[in-house]
């Protein structure tokens, strides 16, 4: 018989090399996994690694450092395989969730968080969505732009902005340039985010070629007067659409200084919002150099006229697109990406069927950034971290357990294939599915896997 104290000494030698090494050292007959993923190649410990990836019945992360056994076993071979992509802003404000998540699921998304916008009375929210089943994690901010648009005093907004934030919201948010308010009161939001370690979500104040860069400022003096933590929402689309390197030069200069500063950007050459939004008050055809006929309602490939124009002012339902190429992705998208603080955010969320009027950010956001970055010579590390562990970041200490590789993190994951990974979503059909992305599990259950969505596992994540 073998010796005791000689197992014993081994077992303690094989949990400080797991330990050291970062694997999971159990032996077959005690590893029993939920799922075991197999040849997928991931980025892990500094480098790219073939290791079996493990889900334990708990839902949590097993890293092999040899073969694992599982219920489940799924060869991946010739795939990627990396924490689930996060979306901090999701935009779908007309529901249904359901339709919203589906989207962000087959497109890798295993967390989908309004930052943008969010809610103005957090704890309803979060009830209101327990009562459902999610396809992913969801999230919210408190969304200070629709508190403030109500009648009050600036007390009373900020003690229901605050209220948010006491009931579980994961920042604050505020879309100045739809919503403008002087900065002595959005310096006051952006306090009550440093106050409860959360960032401060900003869409910035000005969109043209003259002011743009006043914004990108005004973002920079948030973040050094009270020290919060500050997130330039989709920076190329505003505050870097004419003079990106500029932006990028003075968020870089604040980086280095310490203050904690990000952005994000969607990988398109063109954006939309709803007509009826200030973006597209008078003056609009001067601040992006288009008119009536290069506007196209989404879903339906609709140009307008100046007729058509002024009646769908009236209605909120109806969103267009510029043309493509308004914002050229060499200058504005391709310089940000290679900023270590520059993560990728989708602003975007799927909202009707069978005709969808969203833009294609809604439904292939993350696969056009992987394909696009690839392209363009980016590692594929750094785009697989602008969409996990950066995101993951500015979500401290609520995404603490998810956007990682680590044992004992939660099983947020997502395998593609690297080589055909891509979105064939578009402005006439924004409502597709992914390409490449083989396999989603969220919170350990397999939730989308070759084309099948197949349990609805998300849960809330909240502060």
């Amino acid at each position: 018989m073998d010796n005791p104290n000689r197992r014993e000494f081994l077992q303690q030698s094989l949990s400080a090399l797991a330990i050291l090494g970062g694997f999971s050292c159990l032996s077959a007959a005690d590893n029993r996994l939920a799922v075991v993923i197999k040849g997928a190649r991931s980025f892990f410990a500094g480098k790219w690694q073939t290791v079996d990836i493990g889900v334990t019945e708990a839902g949590t992360i097993e890293i092999g450092g040899g073969p694992l056994q599982g219920r489940t076993v799924i060869d991946c071979s010739g795939k990627v395989i990396s924490p689930g992509f996060i979306d901090v802003l999701t935009d779908n404000r007309k529901g249904p969730f359901e339709l919203c998540e589906r989207y962000k699921l087959t497109d890798g998304v295993t967390a989908a968080l309004s930052m943008h916008g969010g809610s103005s009375n957090a704890g309803a929210y979060y009830q209101a969505m327990a009562k459902s089943h999610h396809w992913v994690n969801y999230g919210v901010s408190t969304f200070a732009t629709e508190i403030r648009s109500r009648p009050g005093t600036t007390p009373e907004r900020l003690r229901k902005a605050e209220a948010c934030l006491e009931e579980g919201a994961l920042g604050v948010s505020y879309a100045v340039e739809y919503t403008p308010i002087p900065y002595s009161e959005l310096l006051e939001y952006a306090k009550l985010a440093k106050k409860y370690d959360r960032s401060c979500f900003l869409h910035l104040r000005y969109s043209s070629k003259e002011k743009e860069l006043d914004g990108v400022k005004e973002a920079i003096q948030l973040a050094r007067d009270c020290g919060a933590r500050v997130h330039i929402d989709h920076l190329h689309s505003t505050g870097g659409t004419y003079r990106m390197k500029e932006a990028l030069e003075l968020i870089g200069g604040a980086v280095k200084s310490g203050l904690q500063i990000t952005c994000c950007v969607y990988p398109y050459s063109y954006w939309a919002t709803y007509i009826p939004s200030t973006r597209f008050d008078p003056g609009w055809q001067q601040r992006y150099g288009i008119t009536y006929s290069d506007l196209t309602v989404v879903g339906t490939g609709e140009k307008l006229t100046e007729a058509s124009f002024e009646k769908y002012r009236k209605r909120w339902d109806v969103l267009v697109a510029i043309p493509d190429g308004v914002i050229p992705m060499e200058s504005t998208v391709d310089l940000a990406l290679k900023e270590n603080y520059c993560m990728i955010g989708s602003d975007g969320g799927i909202e009707s069927e069978p005709v969808a009027n969203n833009h294609p950010r809604g439904a292939g956001c993350f696969a056009t950034a992987l394909r696009h970055g690839m392209d363009i010579g980016i590692p594929l590390e750094k785009m697989i971290e602008k969409m996990t562990t950066l995101p993951r970041s500015i979500l401290l200490p609520a995404m603490k357990q998810r956007g990682v590789l680590e044992n004992g993190a939660m099983a947020d994951l997502v395998v593609f294939d690297p080589k055909t990974v891509r979105s064939p979503a578009s402005v006439a059909k924004p409502n597709q599915f992914s390409i490449g992305i083989d396999t989603v599990i969220v919170n350990g259950q397999i939730a989308y896997r070759a084309g099948k969505l197949m349990a609805r596992a998300g849960r809330a994540v909240r502060a």
